[in-house]
């Protein structure tokens, strides 16, 4: 398939696939006119490339894992594995950090869910208090 159509399939934009190869994030075969060509292994691959970069990973990051997924070798894998795992404890981190701030949201929806009802049943509510749990650490 030639560039268009991977867009297509992607949702990702042709210029947005050309930065990819330009990262070496992404190798296509060349026709004798110079034309990109690729197949379904690059539609998974587009894919791959999208999640990491919606889960907050650089270009340059990726690019540090894909010489293991493209041509791997020991010294290849051992670099993309620091990498990998660096990536994976950062991720962790956000996720613990984004279960924290969940609770905290669902606690406070709570404690206004009893304010308003106490309120539209006619008795005095009282002050909505904060949520118990712990408080995500900003930036953390």
């Amino acid at each position: 398939m030639r560039i268009g159509e991977l867009s297509a399939r992607t949702g990702v934009s042709r210029r947005s696939l050309r930065y990819y190869e330009d990262q070496g994030l992404l190798v296509s075969t060349r026709s004798p006119s110079g034309q990109r060509h690729y197949d379904d292994d690059h539609v998974r691959r587009v894919a791959l490339i999208q999640a990491f970069l919606a889960a907050g990973m650089s270009s340059a990051t990726i690019a540090e894992m894909v010489p293991c997924m493209t041509d791997p070798d020991q010294r290849k894998a051992r670099q993309a594995l620091v990498t990998m795992r660096r990536e994976r404890d950062r991720l962790s981190a956000a996720l613990e950090s984004l279960a924290a701030a969940r609770k905290a949201l669902d606690e406070l929806i709570d404690v206004n869910l009893t304010y308003l009802a106490d309120a539209a049943d006619g008795r005095t509510p009282a002050q909505p208090a904060q949520p118990s749990g712990p408080r995500p650490v900003p930036g953390g």
